[in-house]
Formats: structure tokens, sequence, C-alpha cells
């Protein structure tokens, strides 16, 4: 691929994903579409982003609350790792436009309705309900939660893996679903490259590791890369939840499985460090 040619498909998929403004043509989606299998290595950028702003406001948050701390006792040790999570999810979703997480409320607005076409119709509105407002809520809580759980030690690797992990679940679940109508998802599935999806996944794994072997967490690396790979399941349970609730796979869906891919590698990863001596 010629390097103005990479370029521009990095700018679209960059467009894409995240609302970084990169003036990208009319075709930026279809150039997006075509170049789903690269979604790892823009997670990573993402990834990459997320935890500088991790780094940034942990120690901004720790400057605070050691400040506070002179006229008010805080629980400083809760304090300082609940809020550097808190904060870097909500940098990630505002990064990306909040996308992914509308995809949540769409689905938990869905959900409970028995009428295939009620369900179809309620994810299009521009409501949310509670069960909306409570799905999106539950699984940014649970990345939260899971953020909090790692060691900071660990937490600019594990932000960029979460990442990595997410786009790698967005790539699997259109490979693996069809269309449930015709819209933003339809185009997706009908224009990514199934030949070079397979890709998707040595570019995560290389990815994932080279991050854990330059910040010299080498033997975690290797667990990490296997820990990645627990999108491919979520993509499919994603993609039964989809089939059930809308028929097929819906851009919401894509955006959904986003989401849920990071919370879910979040938690697993801090349990990890649980078992592994490292």
């Amino acid at each position: 691929m010629p390097l103005v040619k990479a370029l521009k498909v990095f700018k679209d998929l960059l467009s894409f994903l995240t609302i970084i403004p990169l003036g990208g043509k009319e075709d930026f989606i279809f150039t997006t579409a075509s170049n789903m299998w690269l979604f790892p290595v823009v997670g990573s950028f993402i990834g990459l982003l997320g935890s500088l702003y991790f780094m940034l406001s942990s120690n901004v948050t720790a400057f605070l609350l050691n400040l506070i701390n002179t006229y008010v006792a805080l629980p400083r040790v809760f304090l300082g790792a609940a809020i550097p999570a808190a904060m870097t999810i909500a940098f990630l979703l505002v990064l990306t436009g909040l996308q992914h997480f509308d995809g949540l409320i769409d689905l938990g607005n869905a959900l409970g309705l028995r009428n295939l076409h009620d369900r179809k119709m309620k994810a299009h509105a521009w409501t949310v309900t509670y069960a909306g407002a409570v799905l999106a809520l539950a699984v940014e809580f649970a990345a939260v939660a899971g953020l909090f759980l790692i060691n900071p030690v660990f937490a600019f690797s594990a932000i960029i893996l979460a990442e990595v992990s997410a786009k790698l679940a967005m790539v699997t679940i259109v490979w693996i679903g069809k269309p449930s109508h015709k819209g933003l998802g339809s185009i997706f599935l009908a224009k990514a490259k199934k030949n070079l999806n397979a890709v998707a996944y040595l570019l995560s794994a290389l990815i994932v590791y080279a991050v854990f072997y330059f910040t010299g967490h080498v033997m975690l690396g290797l667990a990490a890369v296997g820990l990645m790979f627990i999108s491919v399941p979520i993509a499919f349970v994603m993609n039964r939840v989809s089939n059930h609730v809308f028929g097929g796979v819906s851009g919401d869906m894509i955006g959904a499985t986003n989401e849920t891919a990071r919370a879910v590698t979040l938690i697993l990863f801090a349990l990890l460090l649980l078992v592994v001596v490292v």
C-alpha cells in the first residue's frame, strides 16, 4: 500500500472511530468499511491516548487530593484510583463521540419488546428508556470497576489492550454477522474484506505483545495476548443477541460490542493480575 494511500486510510479510520477533526472526504465511510481489518491498529492509538490521559489524570488527582487532605481527611487511596478510572473511561467515550455508547442504549431500549418491528423502531428512536440507560451505565461502570482494580503500574498497557480487544470484537462480529437492515451496519458487512479480516487477529496479537514487552512485562504480555482473544467469544455472543433482538447485526450492535469487549477485557485483566506472578 503506497504511503499516501496508507495515510489516507488511517486518517479515514481515525475520522470514523473518533471525533478528531481530520477532514475526511465523503467516501471515508466506505474506505473505513473496506479496511476494517486495521481497526486494532487505530484502537491501539486510541488506547495510547487513553493511557496518556489516565497518567495525567492520576497525577492531577493525586496532587489535588494531597492538597485537600491538608484541610479535610479524605480516602485518598480509594479516590486516587476511582477518579482517574472514571475520568479515563469518560474520556474514551467522548473521544469516540459516544457513538458506541449510543449502541448500548439502543440495545437496551429494544430489550423486552416482543415484536421485531417494534424493537427496530425503538432502537432508532431518539429516546432513552430506563432499560437503555441501565444497560449502558452498567457496562461502563464495569469498565470503570475493571480499570479501578488494575494496579496503576499496568494500567498504561491495560488500556491499550482493552481498546485493541474492543476493536477486534468489532471486526469479528462484522465478519460473522448478517445485516439486520440497510444502513451503516450493512455497509460494513458488505464492504469488509473477509480475506483480510484474519490479519486483524495477527496485528492485534503483535500490538498487545509489543506494548507489554516495551513496558517491561514480557511474560504478562503472553497472558495478555491470550486474554485479548476473549473478544472473539464476546463477538459471537453479541452476534447471537443481535440476531435475537434485531434479526441481524446493526451499526448499533457493532458499537455495543466495542463497549462490552472493553469492559470485559478490563475486568478479566484485573482478575489476571490477581493470579499471575509478575
